[in-house]
């Protein structure tokens, strides 16, 4: 019996499983399990078990990039897949083309794995959402030129806002390139600031036929954009990741366009109730100044102003009678304390002491002498009376009392 190597064994197995036609694609349900997503590679490995048994299986980048949603560890699937061997390791595996959700849609699935990713980003949250202007002059559509949304848009807004300007860009809504065609056109009216408000959407269908509002390329394009938009998809009945991201939802185009301006005959009413009640309010102020002048009119100061200005010369005669009395009053007070305090004075005079038979000395320099030891026995002094000056001359000096 002829010895093979590890390596031939493994190719004839291999050779093996190829050749048969009915593991060349089957189709196998089963739960995911031990996924790896391999980002560099963009393959995908994992293993599909059931109750009893697993099975490695891996799926290309060619294959995965094709999936609308992302596998998941515990995720039930149905696979379309060929049964092979990996000769470096002789392990036996499966390898993925196709891939279904076993129950829910793929569109379905990757409609809600989206959305719950986004949320946990913030991206629905209230608060960065922004305010629609009340009086847009520019309104930016953004959907199919030939569908009836874009009908419908045009009609309301000519309708209820005739100077708002449409600046309208035409887009694809449905099938492939649609995505990109719609955020590019975001991209481009936020770069040009073509717009003060932007109504992205298309009419109603199938999640198939809405399913370039639930990509992410679209709804980080709204998310980023600085102008705020209004996403219109489908009917009341149809939600989608747009309509989460953007600044406000409506339920139909048509509504979109009836949120985006205002209603030109609303405004036109109310001005004229503005006009209305200003004319009444002005009639009102009116009414009551012309009462008011009547009442001044029969003042006596107005019908008779000299009986006014004789009255008050009156009044001013008796306050300057009053300021009068008082001044006289003050000054006889004044007059009387000067006199105390001049007695006061007077009685302090030295020469009131003078007159008394007292007398003041000076020497020779004028200075007055208060002490014997201040002169000696020949000095001149001068002896002040009160009623004249002695000179004399020092003959003797006595010390002591």
């Amino acid at each position: 019996m002829p010895v093979i190597s590890v390596s031939q064994l493994n190719r004839y197995v291999k050779s093996l499983l190829e050749g048969d036609a009915n593991l060349a694609a089957v189709h196998i349900s089963g739960e995911i399990s031990n996924f790896t997503h391999h980002y560099k590679s963009g393959h995908l490995y994992m293993s599909l078990k059931d109750e009893g048994a697993a099975v490695k299986a891996v799926m290309f980048k060619g294959h995965a990039s094709k999936l609308a949603f992302r596998p998941e560890d515990g995720m039930r699937v149905i696979v379309k897949a060929r049964v092979s061997l990996y000769e470096n390791t002789g392990a036996y595996q499966i390898y993925i083309e196709e891939m279904q959700p076993d129950g829910v849609g793929a569109l379905q699935i990757a409609y809600e794995q989206l959305k719950k990713r986004l949320a946990e980003e913030g991206l629905f949250d209230d608060g960065r959402k922004k305010p629609i202007p009340p009086y847009p002059t520019r309104v930016g559509v953004i959907t199919s030129p030939t569908g009836a949304a874009v009908r419908d848009i045009l009609n309301v807004l000519g309708r209820r806002f005739p100077l708002a300007q449409v600046v309208f860009h035409p887009v694809l809504v449905q099938g492939e390139g649609a995505a990109p065609s719609i955020a590019d056109a975001i991209r481009r009216f936020n770069h040009s600031r073509a717009a003060d408000v932007l109504i992205v959407g298309r009419g109603g269908g199938s999640i198939e036929d809405l399913w370039a509002f639930n990509e992410e390329l679209v709804a980080r394009a709204v998310a980023a954009s600085e102008i705020p938009v209004i996403s219109a998809v489908g009917h009341e009945t149809d939600f989608t990741i747009c309509d989460f991201v953007a600044d406000l939802r409506a339920p139909t185009p048509s509504a979109a366009a009836e949120l985006a301006v205002p209603d030109t005959r609303r405004l036109l009413a109310g001005l004229e109730n503005a006009a209305v009640r200003l004319e009444t309010a002005c009639r009102g102020r009116l009414t009551a100044a012309t009462q008011q002048l009547a009442l001044l009119k029969n003042k006596r100061c107005l019908s008779a102003p000299q009986y006014y200005t004789e009255e008050q010369a009156m009044r001013l005669d008796y306050l300057t009678r009053r300021f009068a009395a008082a001044a006289q009053q003050q000054l006889g007070s004044a007059d009387r304390r000067l006199a105390a305090q001049a007695s006061k004075l007077d009685a302090l005079s030295p020469l009131k002491v003078l007159g008394r038979g007292y007398a003041i000395s000076y020497t020779s320099d004028g200075e007055v002498l208060d002490s014997v030891n201040r002169v000696a026995v020949g000095d001149d002094l001068q002896l002040r009376l009160a009623d004249g000056v002695l000179s004399c001359h020092i003959n003797e000096i006595q010390e002591g009392k």
